[in-house]
């Protein structure tokens, strides 16, 4: 069942998507070469106790930390390890979802570590940052969700990348993950109709080379079939009651039109 918000609601929700914010760009000075996955996590927890706020994956159907931290390979929901330590030339994806007020903002940024990060991880990435963005201009009230994932798969293909299948974007507000579910592929002006009071993400997952992926151990740890490097970046999104596209996760960006 897909959740319909108020104007209010989406106004609430912008506390929650701006913490999200401030997180991330906190981490761009903190994250360098020799921290641990675990050193990010208990920032960034560290940072939303003493904001007022509740981490939103702690305890999420059993995963143990805070945050997700997903380096090279890791496609998403990598848990975080005293024991791993960035190495120049890494890239690390933190997802984040602080709860304020009860209502869930969900973010996702992939950062370089140090200087010797390659040019292949280098244009990975900015595939991602863009079809983060592709994704967010095709949106408008009454597009359809296979019109964002085509903008998305049409452009990373065209660089020789791959879209993730396994996991996809989806509804949130008091709740974490509600519908609709978004699909980062499909075929434009088909699927379910986006419309007013409708609060979702969009989190393009790009792989390297083969877009599957599995499921290590853990339970929780998702890596690409071929071990080759992934990329992810997330913003919170909502359609007003008026029509606008509002980025709730990007205070610069806010009510695009």
């Amino acid at each position: 069942m897909i959740v319909i918000k108020t104007d209010q609601e989406i106004d609430a929700m912008r506390a929650a998507g701006h913490l999200a914010f401030e997180m991330l760009e906190a981490l761009e000075t903190y994250i360098v070469p020799g921290i641990s996955t675990l050193d990010i996590n208990d920032f960034i927890h560290a940072m939303t106790v003493r904001r007022g706020a509740r981490p939103a994956p702690l305890g999420y159907k059993g995963f143990p930390k805070s945050v997700c931290t997903s380096v090279n390979q890791v496609v998403c929901h990598g848990i975080p390890n005293k024991r791993h330590l960035l190495k120049d030339g890494d890239m690390v994806n933190v997802d984040v979802t602080p709860i304020v007020a009860g209502y869930h903002g969900d973010s996702s940024r992939t950062f370089l570590v140090g200087k010797g990060v390659s040019p292949t991880a280098r244009k990975l990435v900015d595939c991602a940052r863009e079809c983060l963005r592709l994704g967010i201009a095709e949106l408008f009230d009454g597009c359809r969700i296979g019109s964002i994932g085509h903008a998305i798969q049409d452009y990373a293909e065209g660089l020789g990348f791959s879209v993730v299948r396994e996991f996809v974007g989806h509804g949130i507000g008091k709740t974490f993950h509600e519908d609709p579910e978004i699909p980062h592929y499909g075929q434009r002006d088909r699927g379910l109709r986006l419309t007013k009071g409708m609060v979702f993400t969009i989190e393009p997952m790009i792989n390297e080379g083969d877009w599957r992926c599995r499921i290590l151990p853990d339970k929780w740890t998702a890596v690409t079939m071929d071990n080759k490097l992934s990329a992810q970046f997330e913003h919170t999104l909502a359609i007003r009651g008026d029509g606008r596209i509002e980025v709730l996760t990007d205070p610069n960006q806010g009510i695009l039109r």
